[in-house]
């Protein structure tokens, strides 16, 4: 098999699932989920081989698997996929979580279903699409394509304020998304008058370097759309009501892998191409990052609904993925990466197990519950795993991601805000108030596990509660499993992120290097400003005359 034909094929296996699922008989709901199972399990199968060293080569620091594909000749946009260490532990966390998702929740769904697996399967291509472009074009239609089916979850599927929480949704990130669009055209413009052609092409554009206050504003304007979508405080307040409408496949996906897409962004996309921009926002993206691991805390532990809580949670949660971006170092970007794909396991799992109590009850009220842990021993015991990964006990994922953001950060006044100093003075004060979060997160998901599990079994409706049957241990075995090997081994993961985060770094600060410049400049040939003209040189004295010999004497 041609390695540049593998991210091709782990997109278009779920598309051409969703084509397959939409051609069946609309009555045929076990085929639809089946075929749904089976097209997610392949494409997470496929995607595994993205690791095997044949293919891809974890020592090397810039993108592999690369495919390129003429796409649309006008605006010369390529279809164009790659990898690198950034990318490919979201690609192999987004076809982990798909399959387990369709399966713990496959007794949820009961009307639309063909329509409810085929949203999943387009949602699925959008995401993967996203993750693998190396096209401005192509990640700006990737990252539309994710919006309309998680519209449609939460519109069709979603609970009593389904309407209200996916209107808020679609207006929220469709805000952004027309800022990101904005800069890119002016990207596009201004990248076609320096490169003498115009291109879509993320790596050609990156090394455009545009005036200072250009890349002030297109950094904001990106920013706007990478916040919400994090999200960061203060433009999370999308994000509550749409976990709480959302039907338990879509909260999954949602905070498993769509939150990811706004730190992804600013790595991939805002930093690299606004080097300068982003020295300037920095500060505040820390400052914003800290009020809501705090906020976010508060906030969830004041929450009576449980699936409220854990959405406040990742309010808190991505906080740290974000203050580990702007450290702008290789433990605080690890730290950031690593607590990306644990917080898709754990938030993930957490969700699932929220939408396996709902079934049973029909209420997230954590003043209904108490006390079940005596009737679902199993589902506790896997359910408590999943919260102390999520609390970041040491030995389960969750440490490794927090530990590594919280020091990164606190080394990053040696590093990153060397060119702020303003910021110097309070960079460890940011860290000290972050590492609060920490404590705060286990009191709130403490006091979550123990309202739920322990207590008195004083409700009749609690006394009767089936533990987990053999499709949600299916679901339930592997996240745990993966959530332990992450506390446990994290080196191999860390180890193959470091050179493409190496790469970044050094990109990035050779690009802060250089001075601010004309568009028409490149930092491939250099951005040098124009050395002052020299003076010129002043006239030379002219030499003495030396005064005749008979000057004093007067001749003979």
């Amino acid at each position: 098999m041609n390695p540049s034909n593998l991210l091709p094929l782990i997109v278009g296996i779920p598309l051409f699932g969703a084509i397959l699922v939409m051609c069946t008989p609309k009555a045929e709901t076990s085929l639809h989920r089946g075929l749904g199972l089976f097209f997610t399990t392949v494409t997470f199968l496929v995607s595994l081989a993205i690791l095997a060293p044949k293919f891809y080569n974890a020592k090397e620091g810039g993108f592999q698997l690369v495919f390129d594909a003429e796409w649309i000749p006008g605006i010369n946009a390529h279809f164009k996929m790659g990898v690198d260490g950034i990318s490919v532990f979201l690609v192999i966390l987004t076809t982990f979580l798909m399959p387990l998702t369709l399966l713990g929740t496959k007794n949820s769904i009961e009307k639309y279903t063909r329509e409810f697996i085929a949203s999943m399967l387009i949602l699925e291509v959008g995401m993967l699409g996203a993750f693998v472009a190396m096209d401005l074009f192509l990640f700006y239609v990737s990252w539309e394509v994710m919006l309309i089916p998680m519209y449609l979850l939460i519109g069709i599927w979603g609970g009593q304020r389904r309407l209200y929480a996916s209107i808020k949704f679609v207006i929220y990130t469709m805000v952004g998304s027309l800022l990101m669009l904005v800069a890119i055209f002016y990207v596009y413009v201004k990248g076609g008058a320096a490169l003498g052609h115009y291109t879509t092409d993320l790596l050609e554009l990156t090394t455009v370097s545009l005036p200072w206050h250009a890349q002030v504003w297109c950094f904001a304007a990106f920013a706007i759309a990478f916040a919400i979508k994090v999200p960061l405080f203060p433009l999370h307040t999308w994000l509550p009501d749409a976990h709480v409408e959302a039907p338990t496949a879509g909260s999954v996906i949602l905070a498993g892998v769509m939150l990811k897409f706004g730190i992804y962004g600013f790595l991939r996309y805002a930093f690299p191409l606004f080097p300068h921009g982003g020295m300037v926002w920095a500060p505040a993206l820390a400052v914003l990052a800290v009020i809501g691991i705090i906020y976010g805390a508060f906030t969830a532990f004041a929450q009576d609904d449980v699936k409220k809580l854990v959405a406040y949670s990742s309010v808190s949660h991505l906080g740290f993925c974000m203050l580990g971006v702007v450290a702008m170092n290789t433990m605080g970007i690890e730290g950031s990466l690593y607590a990306m794909l644990s917080h898709g396991l754990t938030t993930g799992g957490l969700f699932l197990g929220i939408g396996v109590l709902y079934e049973r009850r029909h209420t997230r009220r954590l003043a209904e519950y108490g006390g079940i842990w005596k009737q679902m021993p199993i589902f506790a015991g896997l359910f408590l795993i999943i919260t102390m990964g999520s609390a970041g006990l040491p030995a389960l994922s969750g440490f490794i991601g927090e530990f590594l953001s919280l020091m990164g950060t606190f080394l990053a006044g040696d590093t990153f805000p060397v060119q702020h100093p303003a910021f110097l003075p309070i960079v460890r004060g940011l860290a000290a108030l972050a590492t609060t979060g920490v404590i705060l997160g286990a009191i709130y998901l403490l006091y979550m596990f123990h309202k739920v599990f322990f207590g008195k079994l004083d409700k009749a409706k609690n006394g009767n509660l089936p533990d987990l049957k053999g499709h949600e241990l299916a679901t339930f075995i592997p996240l745990v499993l993966a959530i332990m090997v992450g506390g446990l081994f994290p080196k191999p993961i860390l180890k193959a992120m470091q050179p493409s985060v190496d790469h970044f770094i050094n990109e990035f600060q050779k690009h802060v290097d250089e001075p601010d410049c004309a568009f028409a400049h490149t930092y491939v040939n250099g951005c040098k400003p124009l050395a002052p003209p020299a003076p010129p040189p002043a006239p030379a004295a002219a030499p003495a005359t030396p005064p005749p010999a008979d000057a004093e004497g007067g001749g003979a």
